[in-house]
């Protein structure tokens, strides 16, 4: 299972539950790989700590081989790291992202990613792809490349305003590439049960007929302890509460 975790805006979360959830996959026993789109490589640092940036090759560099004929070029597992967690591997980003990205539309790489992943297939059984808060080329690459794809969202009406935009283009890139492509569920992210804003937004959704999932994911600072301990959850706080959330999660991804 390929799952893109997307949304045009930023902060919402598309880093911690990419990599919490593929830390779950990883724990069950599932070979699992992220990959990091993002410039920020926020998933990188998450999963290999402060000396992400010296971790190469990495994305950038499967992408840049594209762009050339090559007699012998590297399969996309030389681009692929191991994590300090069993079963869970990474293709780090890189801060120079953006500087590629012309070159890969106007020669129309869209589907590189795709290739990749499908040449991957008989090594991981699950994919979590991390992506830019943009609809840019390398979000359409991870929505043409995915099976599913995770909209996290944080209660805000902005945010709400946004979705309807982002399920759009969604539906744009199932019609025109990736008729596979489904909307697997909107991911509740920094939820205040008791605070009457969070709960109104997400019954206007809910009236809407859009996929909300069930579990919702509690706002908390054990998240900001686990991404300065570069340590997913489920190996840092096994029990608490939030880490429990994620588990819930997973399982009702699963299903």
């Amino acid at each position: 299972m390929k799952r893109v975790v997307f949304n045009q805006k930023g902060g919402v979360g598309k880093s911690s539950i990419a990599v919490n959830l593929a830390a779950i996959s990883a724990s069950q026993g599932i070979p699992t790989l992220v990959i990091d789109l993002d410039p920020q490589c926020n998933s990188s640092h998450y999963l290999l700590g402060e000396d992400y940036m010296d971790v190469e090759p990495d994305i950038r560099g499967f992408f840049e081989q594209t762009l050339s004929f090559q007699l012998k070029p590297h399969g996309p597992e030389h681009f692929i790291h191991e994590t300090p967690y069993e079963n869970l591997h990474v293709m780090p980003a890189n801060m120079e992202l953006g500087d590629l990205q012309a070159k890969l539309e106007s020669k129309h790489k869209i589907f590189k990613l795709r290739d990749a992943l499908e040449s991957l297939s008989d090594k991981y059984q699950a994919v979590f792809i991390d992506t830019p808060p943009a609809f840019n080329f390398y979000t359409l690459s991870a929505l043409v490349a995915s099976d599913r794809c995770l909209i996290p969202f944080d209660c805000d009406e902005f945010a709400r305003q946004a979705l309807y935009s982002l399920l759009a283009n969604v539906h744009e890139t199932r019609e025109d590439h990736n008729d596979k492509l489904e909307v697997e569920g909107i991911v509740v992210n920094q939820y205040q049960p008791r605070a009457s804003l969070p709960q109104r937004i997400v019954n206007e959704l809910l009236d809407d007929d859009l996929p909300v999932l069930n579990t919702k994911i509690s706002a908390s600072v054990k998240m900001k302890e686990s991404h300065d301990d570069a340590r997913p959850l489920i190996h840092m706080a096994p029990k608490h509460k939030l880490t429990q959330q994620f588990v819930e999660l997973f399982e009702e991804l699963s299903k």
